[in-house]
């Protein structure tokens, strides 16, 4: 089973992607399996609805462990098995909280195991800063040597004018990338092709 994992800093939109993309490939419930850092496991069974509610946020840092889903997504006339993974949010610096850092630890320890790379960067940040964090930065430098990464610039919907994924692929003229709005699927179409291209 492939194993795609979800990155990028607190906020990005990881957590909504991932139920709104399973819900894109024909999930309607979700099961969830959660790995805290300390090895405890919960299991959980929940609507999608229910999923957005309760697991995305505008909190900083409201996933603080490693989040799994596990669907079959079609692939020509058969269907093969994807587990998405869901990870706490990298900043710059190093947090105050030892359940973020720990959480920040599970991630890296993912992406050694990852087959995919969704990297996921908030636009609206561009927008707002006109410039790029030092952790996107090292992400997308990272990316560039790993087969199977790809970078999500999200909240394209908050990007009317399309200033803030100019100045990104300013930045990256040569690097692939599919804009995407987590909150209204928007680019799922790309993201599934190039996932499936990588499975």
């Amino acid at each position: 089973m492939k194993k795609t994992v979800i990155i990028g800093r607190p906020n990005a939109g990881k957590t909504l992607f991932m139920i709104n993309f399973a819900q894109y490939l024909g999930i309607n419930k979700i099961y969830l399996t959660q790995e805290f850092p300390d090895g405890k496991i919960l299991n959980k069974e929940m609507s999608i609805e229910s999923a957005r509610k309760s697991l995305s946020s505008n909190q900083e840092f409201k996933t603080q462990c490693v989040q799994k889903i596990e669907i079959k997504i079609p692939v020509y006339k058969g269907r093969k098995h994807l587990k998405l993974i869901d990870t706490s949010g990298f900043d710059d610096g190093i947090h105050p909280s030892l359940n973020v850092r720990n959480g920040i630890i599970q991630t890296l320890e993912k992406i050694d195991e990852a087959d995919i790379i969704l990297h996921i960067i908030d636009i609206s940040l561009l927008l707002n800063r006109n410039i790029i964090s030092q952790i996107d930065r090292q992400i997308i430098n990272f990316g560039m040597i790993r087969r199977g990464y790809i970078l999500l610039p999200n909240k394209i919907d908050l990007d009317s004018d399309k200033q803030g994924l100019k100045i990104l692929k300013d930045e990256y003229p040569n690097r692939y990338m599919i804009p995407i709005s987590a909150k209204y699927s928007y680019g799922f179409d790309e993201v599934k092709s190039f996932v499936i291209r990588c499975i």
